[in-house]
Formats: C-alpha cells, sequence, structure tokens
C-alpha cells in the first residue's frame, strides 16, 4: 500500500451543530475521545459515525464543478489527502497521527432531507463519498498526521447496526446515492 506512506490530514474541521458546514481549526490540535469523537464536535456520540472523513480529492472535483467550497464545507472532521478513502472497505483500521486509531464503520450515507450544506454548497458531496469511523483509541489530532492503514477491513464492523448498512443498500441500487 504504497499511497498511505503520504497520506496526511490536511484540515480537522468541528461544528458545534449536525447538519451545518465545520470550521476548520487551523493548527490547533484537538483531542479526539475513544467511543465519542472530537470533544467539541455535534457529530460525537455514542454511536457507529463518531467521526468522518473526506478526501481533498472529492473537494476538488466539487470545486471543478464550479461549487466554491473548501475543507470542512461537506460537514467532514478529517480532510484528508493522498489516501483513496473510497477504497477502504468497512473494518478497516486507520492510525491517525502517534495515538489515535479509527475503524471504518461507514461509507457514505443516506441524506433524508437536504441539509444546509446542499444548500449552501449546490450539492453535497458528502453522501456519496463521505465516510465515517468508530475512534478505537484516542488522542490528539492536528492538521499534517499521517494516516496510515494499519489493517484492511473485511466489509464489516461490529459498531455498525445492520439497518445502517441495508438503508445505504437500498438507496445505491435505487440510483439515489
Amino acid at each position: 500500500m504504497a499511497e498511505e506512506s503520504q497520506a496526511f490530514v490536511r484540515s480537522i474541521n468541528i461544528s458545534k451543530r449536525k447538519g451545518t458546514r465545520k470550521t476548520s481549526v487551523g493548527d490547533e490540535p484537538k483531542h479526539v475521545k475513544a467511543h465519542w469523537g472530537f470533544d467539541e464536535d455535534a457529530h460525537a456520540g455514542d454511536w457507529h459515525r463518531q467521526v468522518s472523513f473526506l478526501a481533498q480529492e472529492s473537494i476538488e472535483k466539487a470545486q471543478a464543478m464550479g461549487l466554491d467550497v473548501k475543507e470542512g464545507d461537506f460537514g467532514e472532521n478529517f480532510t484528508t489527502e493522498g489516501i483513496d478513502l473510497l477504497k477502504l472497505p468497512i473494518g478497516t483500521r486507520l492510525k491517525i497521527g502517534d495515538d489515535i486509531l479509527v475503524e471504518i464503520s461507514q461509507i457514505g450515507k443516506v441524506c433524508h432531507t437536504r441539509c444546509a450544506i446542499y444548500y449552501l454548497a449546490g450539492d453535497c458531496i458528502f453522501p456519496r463519498e463521505g465516510i465515517f469511523g468508530v475512534v478505537l483509541e484516542g488522542g490528539m489530532a492536528k492538521k499534517g498526521d499521517r494516516i496510515e492503514i494499519v489493517s484492511l477491513g473485511d466489509g464489516t464492523c461490529e459498531y455498525t447496526p445492520p439497518e445502517a448498512l441495508a438503508e445505504i443498500e437500498e438507496a445505491r441500487k435505487a440510483g439515489t446515492l
């Protein structure tokens, strides 16, 4: 996996409310709590989507379509660079920086209503290209942290409710995702 040697966190983003753009924290390190997520983020909690990831490459595709967007605008906690997130199966474990261990728990999501991100950006790529994870080991995260693929998953995650995966699969089959 040659690509992982160049994978890193381009931006860390948090928000106080769900359904809104997240704000980059710049160079400020932020605490990620095990089995919770970012201390200050609205999406943190005791569920399978504690942290979220979106590739900078996905944001650049949206920019090429004429959207005025940047890191955090699609609601992702980690904007990544140099790693093909969509090729990572559920259950893949990622090490971020020195301490944080995340297991990929969901790829994509079904949006039941159009959120503020959709109206502000004109489209939301996150349901198609964002991924979610459960924080197995916490620590401090900062811009520039290396992302390492510790192990590839087998398509399952013990933290992901079966109905969440079924909903995504139905949406893909219907062509709505």
